[in-house]
């Protein structure tokens, strides 16, 4: 069994969490080694062209929410790469009775459209009086809706941006895990009205943006650019990424020092750290966590195994223009749970920027299953194509065929911030009281966007960081 000279932290995973980590502890001056089972970091991010479109089989775009971004671009010299959205694309449908209507993004808007009756409209004037929940009740997403904007709120305007977000089910989800801006602006201010005009002062001297408000971005090359820009940030500051290199166990000497064991095919290797990042998922994460083969571990592997991810297939195609009636002038259309449709909604990806395809050509991002219809996604690739198509000439008027299909499946896409999430996440950190040392940077934790990724991974560099000055 080989071994190497100590790296001051190893990061297990590359995704956009380890991969933020491991570049922003590199700009420290940390030796770092990146350690991927995959044959490609990245994780889910990944973009291809097929007959001159460009797609993605995981995230189409980021948000810029907070000025981290445009530093980590400015910092890898990719910030001329970068692609904002279209104007168009400040438009978004939801379907109703079988309509593609626009949500309504300003008063006027709001009180003239079709997607909600009077009522609902109404209602939105006594929504500053209504009384914030106790600071100590969690509640869910539909829960906190239903009481402060009522059910056809939920039903036509929440409800299908979680299936949108999260692939998930807004009675099931935690408005203080998922969605921890809206409980904040209830708790500080009263009410999401009063907090959506004062908060947006605040964010203003903060140089932060709600996702309300911020752009949309990706990159000429697609979202892929901000991965590889990464990787090889890290490979040219004296630090390394293997891929194709499996973690098997990790485990703390008495002297604080890691031994990350590993296998690439037959072979086994040894790596030493000073200190160890865990930015995988939940199920590698607990296996991880088992290997240190200590009583304390048990109550976090139990917890990590018992986090849902939602699953989702991504149906992916192209499409002469002509063959689609729809003008497809927005972001895309999301379906609500009451419209009892096979899909959860449909992306116009070459409509939202530049360059994804020729004013001949459209690319369609479809996606199928979640925690709404989990069973669909394990269709073959016969049924998706089907129910895809069926979906998008019901939707935008595709006719025929498209000229290609693609499908990407994610078992574990999306986990799922349940009642109770926050004091799960309380727990698998209690481990870290034990072995002093060991972070986690993933999905499951902190956000599942692009943003918060970037974000996170900013702060657990910070927090490795500080922990190495101190024990050095």
């Amino acid at each position: 069994m080989g071994e190497t000279n100590i790296d001051d932290v190893i990061v297990v995973g590359s995704g956009v969490s380890g991969l933020v980590t491991a570049y922003q502890l590199t700009q420290k001056k940390h030796r770092v080694r990146v350690l991927e089972s995959a044959p490609r970091t990245g994780g889910v991010i990944a973009s291809e062209r097929q007959d001159g479109m460009l797609w993605e089989s995981g995230p189409n775009s980021a948000m810029d929410t907070t000025p981290l971004i445009n530093e980590l671009l400015d910092s890898l010299g990719i910030r001329a790469q970068r692609a904002d959205a279209l104007k168009i694309a400040d438009r978004r449908f939801i379907m109703r009775n079988g309509q593609l209507i626009p949500l309504p993004m300003s008063p006027p808007a709001f009180f003239s459209t079709p997607l909600f009756s009077a009522g609902t409209k109404l209602g939105l004037f006594r929504e500053p009086f209504i009384a914030r929940s106790s600071p100590e009740t969690e509640e869910s997403v539909a829960a906190f809706v239903r009481r402060r904007m009522g059910q056809e709120f939920l039903d036509y305007a929440i409800e299908p941006f979680v299936a949108g977000v999260f692939a998930g089910n807004p009675d099931q989800l935690s408005v203080q895990a998922a969605f921890p801006k809206l409980f904040e602006l209830e708790q500080r201010y009263g009410g999401l009205i009063r907090g959506l005009i004062f908060g947006a002062r605040e964010r203003k001297r903060q140089r932060e943006k709600s996702k309300n408000n911020a752009k949309s971005f990706s990159f000429n090359d697609g979202m892929q650019t901000l991965t590889d820009a990464l990787t090889r940030g890290i490979a040219s500051a004296d630090s390394v990424v293997e891929t194709g290199i499996r973690v098997t166990a990790i485990a703390c000497g008495s002297e604080g020092r890691w031994t990350v064991r590993t296998a690439r095919g037959n072979e086994e290797m040894e790596y030493h750290a000073r200190s160890v990042v865990l930015a995988t998922p939940t199920n590698a994460t607990a296996e991880l966590l088992a290997s240190l083969k200590a009583p304390w571990v048990a109550d976090a592997v139990q917890v990590l195994h018992s986090i849902p991810y939602a699953p989702v297939s991504v149906v992916i195609s192209g499409w002469k223009r002509d063959a689609v009636a729809h003008p497809l002038d927005g972001f895309g259309v999301l379906v609500p749970r009451k419209e009892k449709a096979q899909i959860l909604g449909t992306l116009f990806s070459s409509s939202m920027f530049q360059h994804r395809a020729d004013s001949a050509h459209a690319v369609l991002t479809t996606f199928i299953g979640g925690m709404r219809q989990p069973e669909l996604m394990a269709g073959d690739d016969g049924s998706l194509q089907a129910m895809t198509e069926s979906g998008l000439a019901s939707l935008v008027g595709a006719q025929g065929k498209p000229l290609w299909t693609r499908i990407s499946r994610h078992r574990q896409a999306i986990p799922q911030y349940t009642l109770g999430h926050l004091e799960l996440v309380r727990r698998v950190d209690a481990v870290k009281a034990h072995v002093p040392g060991l972070f986690f940077c993933a999905s499951w934790r902190g956000g599942i966007s692009v943003s918060d990724r970037i974000k996170n991974g900013y702060l657990t560099a910070q927090e490795t960081g500080d922990f190495i000055r101190r024990t050095a």
